[in-house]
Protein backbone atom coordinates (compact mmCIF):
# COMPACT_ATOMS: atom_id res chain seq x y z
CA UNK A 1 0.00 0.00 0.00
CA UNK A 2 1.26 3.87 -0.38
CA UNK A 3 -0.03 6.64 0.31
CA UNK A 4 -2.19 9.36 -2.58
CA UNK A 5 1.25 11.68 -2.61
CA UNK A 6 3.27 8.61 -4.16
CA UNK A 7 0.77 7.97 -6.79
CA UNK A 8 2.55 9.36 -10.18
CA UNK A 9 1.17 9.13 -14.12
CA UNK A 10 1.57 5.97 -15.70
CA UNK A 11 1.09 3.42 -12.71
CA UNK A 12 -1.54 1.09 -12.49
CA UNK A 13 -3.38 0.91 -9.22
CA UNK A 14 -6.21 -1.39 -7.74
CA UNK A 15 -8.65 1.16 -7.42
CA UNK A 16 -12.52 0.03 -6.18
CA UNK A 17 -11.92 -3.02 -6.91
CA UNK A 18 -10.46 -2.77 -10.65
CA UNK A 19 -7.23 -1.81 -12.59
CA UNK A 20 -6.89 1.54 -13.80
CA UNK A 21 -4.23 3.27 -15.14
CA UNK A 22 -3.38 6.79 -13.64
CA UNK A 23 -3.97 9.50 -16.72
CA UNK A 24 -3.85 12.71 -14.81
CA UNK A 25 -3.20 13.62 -10.90
CA UNK A 26 -3.22 17.21 -9.51
CA UNK A 27 -2.24 18.23 -6.00
CA UNK A 28 -5.14 21.06 -4.97
CA UNK A 29 -4.34 23.10 -2.08
CA UNK A 30 -8.00 25.10 -1.53
CA UNK A 31 -7.77 28.02 0.85
CA UNK A 32 -10.38 26.36 3.28
CA UNK A 33 -9.64 23.12 3.99
CA UNK A 34 -7.17 20.11 3.94
CA UNK A 35 -5.02 19.36 1.05
CA UNK A 36 -5.92 16.49 -1.47
CA UNK A 37 -5.41 14.94 -4.74
CA UNK A 38 -7.79 14.92 -8.09
CA UNK A 39 -7.32 12.02 -10.12
CA UNK A 40 -8.07 11.14 -13.55
CA UNK A 41 -7.97 7.00 -13.93
CA UNK A 42 -8.43 4.90 -17.12
CA UNK A 43 -10.31 1.53 -16.17
CA UNK A 44 -7.79 -1.38 -18.15
CA UNK A 45 -10.56 -3.69 -19.06
CA UNK A 46 -13.41 -1.04 -19.85
CA UNK A 47 -12.02 2.00 -21.33
CA UNK A 48 -13.83 4.20 -18.76
CA UNK A 49 -12.32 7.13 -17.76
CA UNK A 50 -12.86 7.92 -13.84
CA UNK A 51 -12.48 10.95 -11.55
CA UNK A 52 -11.39 10.59 -7.61
CA UNK A 53 -10.61 13.03 -4.96
CA UNK A 54 -8.11 11.60 -2.83
CA UNK A 55 -6.90 12.47 0.67
CA UNK A 56 -3.07 13.03 0.77
CA UNK A 57 -2.63 10.10 3.28
CA UNK A 58 -5.24 7.54 1.66
CA UNK A 59 -3.83 4.44 1.16
CA UNK A 60 -3.74 2.91 -2.58
CA UNK A 61 -2.51 -0.14 -3.98
CA UNK A 62 -0.44 0.35 -6.56
CA UNK A 63 -0.24 -3.45 -9.16
CA UNK A 64 3.47 -4.33 -9.98
CA UNK A 65 2.97 -4.97 -13.72
CA UNK A 66 5.42 -7.13 -15.49
CA UNK A 67 6.01 -5.98 -19.53
CA UNK A 68 7.80 -8.02 -21.81
CA UNK A 69 8.14 -9.10 -25.57
CA UNK A 70 6.68 -12.33 -26.40
CA UNK A 71 6.54 -14.22 -29.45
CA UNK A 72 3.28 -15.20 -30.92
CA UNK A 73 2.92 -18.77 -31.83
CA UNK A 74 -0.69 -19.84 -32.72
CA UNK A 75 -4.31 -18.80 -31.85
CA UNK A 76 -6.55 -21.40 -30.00
CA UNK A 77 -10.03 -20.21 -30.18
CA UNK A 78 -10.36 -16.56 -28.10
CA UNK A 79 -6.85 -16.71 -27.84
CA UNK A 80 -3.35 -15.87 -28.60
CA UNK A 81 -0.56 -18.32 -27.54
CA UNK A 82 2.28 -16.33 -26.96
CA UNK A 83 6.12 -17.54 -25.60
CA UNK A 84 8.59 -15.55 -23.46
CA UNK A 85 11.58 -15.50 -25.31
CA UNK A 86 13.89 -16.44 -22.22
CA UNK A 87 12.48 -18.93 -20.29
CA UNK A 88 10.57 -20.73 -23.52
CA UNK A 89 7.38 -20.33 -21.08
CA UNK A 90 3.78 -20.35 -23.11
CA UNK A 91 0.83 -17.97 -22.13
CA UNK A 92 -2.69 -17.80 -23.05
CA UNK A 93 -3.62 -14.35 -23.63
CA UNK A 94 -7.48 -12.99 -24.53
CA UNK A 95 -7.72 -11.69 -28.22
CA UNK A 96 -9.90 -8.54 -27.09
CA UNK A 97 -6.85 -7.34 -25.02
CA UNK A 98 -5.03 -6.48 -28.64
CA UNK A 99 -8.29 -4.85 -29.48
CA UNK A 100 -8.74 -4.03 -33.52
CA UNK A 101 -4.53 -4.82 -34.25
CA UNK A 102 -5.60 -8.47 -33.73
CA UNK A 103 -6.44 -9.37 -36.95
CA UNK A 104 -2.76 -8.54 -38.23
CA UNK A 105 -0.98 -10.23 -35.91
CA UNK A 106 0.77 -13.48 -37.88
CA UNK A 107 3.04 -16.09 -36.35
CA UNK A 108 6.55 -15.70 -35.00
CA UNK A 109 5.60 -12.01 -34.32
CA UNK A 110 6.66 -10.43 -31.53
CA UNK A 111 4.47 -8.74 -29.41
CA UNK A 112 4.65 -6.55 -26.02
CA UNK A 113 2.37 -7.85 -23.34
CA UNK A 114 1.44 -6.79 -19.39
CA UNK A 115 0.93 -9.14 -16.63
CA UNK A 116 -0.32 -8.55 -13.35
CA UNK A 117 -0.05 -11.61 -11.02
CA UNK A 118 0.12 -14.25 -13.50
CA UNK A 119 -2.74 -12.67 -15.18
CA UNK A 120 -2.65 -10.93 -18.53
CA UNK A 121 -4.49 -7.57 -18.29
CA UNK A 122 -2.57 -5.52 -21.35
CA UNK A 123 -1.60 -6.27 -25.34
CA UNK A 124 -0.05 -4.45 -27.81
CA UNK A 125 0.67 -5.33 -31.41
CA UNK A 126 3.92 -3.87 -33.08
CA UNK A 127 2.32 -0.56 -34.69
CA UNK A 128 3.66 -1.78 -38.25
CA UNK A 129 3.73 -5.21 -39.92
CA UNK A 130 4.66 -6.45 -43.19
CA UNK A 131 2.01 -8.77 -45.35
CA UNK A 132 2.33 -10.07 -48.29
CA UNK A 133 -0.54 -9.36 -51.31
CA UNK A 134 -2.10 -12.81 -52.29
CA UNK A 135 -5.01 -11.50 -54.64
CA UNK A 136 -4.88 -8.20 -56.14
CA UNK A 137 -7.08 -6.99 -58.75
CA UNK A 138 -6.00 -5.76 -62.44
CA UNK A 139 -5.95 -1.66 -62.24
CA UNK A 140 -8.48 -0.34 -65.05
CA UNK A 141 -6.62 1.48 -67.70
CA UNK A 142 -7.75 4.63 -67.80
CA UNK A 143 -8.51 5.20 -63.58
CA UNK A 144 -5.54 6.87 -63.04
CA UNK A 145 -6.70 9.86 -61.15
CA UNK A 146 -4.85 10.77 -58.55
CA UNK A 147 -5.31 8.72 -55.29
CA UNK A 148 -6.93 5.99 -57.36
CA UNK A 149 -6.92 2.71 -54.85
CA UNK A 150 -7.74 -0.49 -55.45
CA UNK A 151 -8.99 -3.57 -53.13
CA UNK A 152 -5.91 -6.43 -52.45
CA UNK A 153 -6.53 -9.37 -49.91
CA UNK A 154 -3.43 -10.17 -47.79
CA UNK A 155 -1.39 -13.49 -47.03
CA UNK A 156 -3.92 -13.43 -43.27
CA UNK A 157 -7.67 -12.55 -45.31
CA UNK A 158 -7.45 -8.76 -44.63
CA UNK A 159 -8.73 -6.83 -47.34
CA UNK A 160 -7.07 -3.01 -47.98
CA UNK A 161 -6.87 -0.18 -50.05
CA UNK A 162 -3.96 0.37 -51.84
CA UNK A 163 -2.78 2.41 -54.58
CA UNK A 164 -2.60 0.90 -58.51
CA UNK A 165 0.62 0.46 -58.97
CA UNK A 166 0.28 -2.56 -55.59
CA UNK A 167 0.24 -6.40 -57.17
CA UNK A 168 -0.24 -9.61 -56.78
CA UNK A 169 3.03 -11.19 -54.56
CA UNK A 170 4.49 -7.28 -53.26
CA UNK A 171 5.01 -6.84 -49.47
CA UNK A 172 3.17 -4.28 -47.96
CA UNK A 173 3.71 -2.06 -45.19
CA UNK A 174 0.36 -1.49 -42.79
CA UNK A 175 -0.02 0.75 -39.47
CA UNK A 176 -2.18 -1.96 -37.19
CA UNK A 177 -3.36 1.17 -35.40
CA UNK A 178 -5.31 2.67 -37.83
CA UNK A 179 -5.21 -0.73 -40.67
CA UNK A 180 -4.04 1.16 -43.46
CA UNK A 181 -1.53 0.89 -46.25
CA UNK A 182 1.56 2.94 -45.76
CA UNK A 183 4.27 1.64 -48.10
CA UNK A 184 5.60 -1.08 -50.07
CA UNK A 185 8.42 -2.90 -48.58
CA UNK A 186 10.85 -4.13 -51.12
Amino acid sequence: MAKASEIKVGNILRFNGELVTVTEILHRTPGKGGAFYLGKFRNIKTGKIVEARLGTDEQVEICRVETNDYQYLYEEGDYFVVMDNESFEQFSVAKELFGESAKFIKEGMSVIVSFESEEPIMAQAPNFVELLVTYAEPAVKGDTSSGAQKMVTTENGIELRVPLFVNEGDKLKVDTRTGEYVERVK
